[in-house]
């Protein structure tokens, strides 16, 4: 098989449409159907199901998908790799989420980079539940992720720490000066509606909140009064003047993760998960 024939697998499989495939590929539907056509003509299987409505996956169809994801990513990675590798020197691409794990991610850094033979790490700074479609796609190679909100699934995993969490609010609320509130109090603030993060699909929740996709935009909304937040005490950062944080005490605990693919065989993966588990 041919990358060029599972990635318009792979596209076909995910839109189960083929004039949306053809769009998505950038190439006309007629030589997308020739493609996979011959692709089950040479594995001897039905990879997609046609009719005039619809198209859908067979179960060889989704046993390739899944197969193909991999491979696709695989090739992706190593071209990646290969690039750094000529540029001198070992690479390791680490993803996090755009103002979190900040004290933790120093130290890990840090210690890390004592290591003997510690590659280059880039950090990948990106928004709410991308890091787990950094690692699919192999443009990052190990990430922190924070459970219950990001989804782990798929992924290799070894817990960094357990932490509680922080009710956000201007610090002129009459809330602002309590010693801990309960989340019903919280989402029960007509003033300050919570905010709503994207789903991994992209689109927000319900609601009359603020919709929000990273921490520095959040905290200015929650300064001017227009919203507030549950999150992890170590994502409420250095203490800004015009921000209360209050703990909330029967919010559940949040757990940071470091997290790669389990398909990663790289030594420099193995060494920072390493590292990251000692801290």
């Amino acid at each position: 098989m041919e990358t060029r024939e599972l990635r318009y697998f792979v596209a076909l499989a995910e839109e189960l449409h083929f004039g949306k495939a053809a769009q998505r590929l950038e190439i006309a539907q007629p030589p997308l159907s020739r493609a996979i056509a011959g692709l089950e003509r040479r594995l001897g299987v039905t990879l997609v199901e046609r009719t005039s409505r619809k198209v859908a996956l067979t179960e060889a169809g989704a046993v390739l998908l899944a197969e193909a994801r991999v491979i696709l990513n695989a090739v992706a990675a190593a071209e990646r790799r290969t690039q750094e590798a000529a540029r001198g020197g070992p690479r390791l691409v680490l993803a996090v989420k755009a103002g979190t794990a900040g004290e933790l991610l120093a130290k890990l850094l840090d210690a890390y980079r004592a290591e003997p033979e510690a590659a280059t790490v880039d950090l990948l700074l990106c928004e709410a539940h991308q890091q787990r479609e950094l690692l699919r796609t192999g443009r990052a190679d190990v990430a922190l992720l924070h459970l219950p909100f990001d989804d782990p699934t798929g992924l290799d995993t070894e817990i960094l720490r357990t932490e509680g969490q922080v009710a956000v609010l201007p610090v002129s609320h009459p809330l602002a000066t309590r010693s801990s509130l309960r989340t019903a109090e919280v989402n029960g603030l007509p003033e300050l509606p919570m905010a709503r993060w994207p789903r991994p699909d992209g689109g927000y929740p319900d609601g009359p909140g603020a919709e929000v996709h990273n921490l520095t935009q959040l905290f200015q909304l929650v300064a001017l009064g227009r919203t507030t937040v549950v999150v992890p005490e170590s994502a409420a950062g250095e203490r800004r003047q015009d921000l209360a944080l209050v703990p909330v005490a029967d919010a559940p605990p949040v757990t940071t993760v470091i997290a790669w693919p389990p398909q990663s065989r790289l030594r420099t993966v193995a060494d920072l998960v390493r590292v990251a588990t000692r801290l």
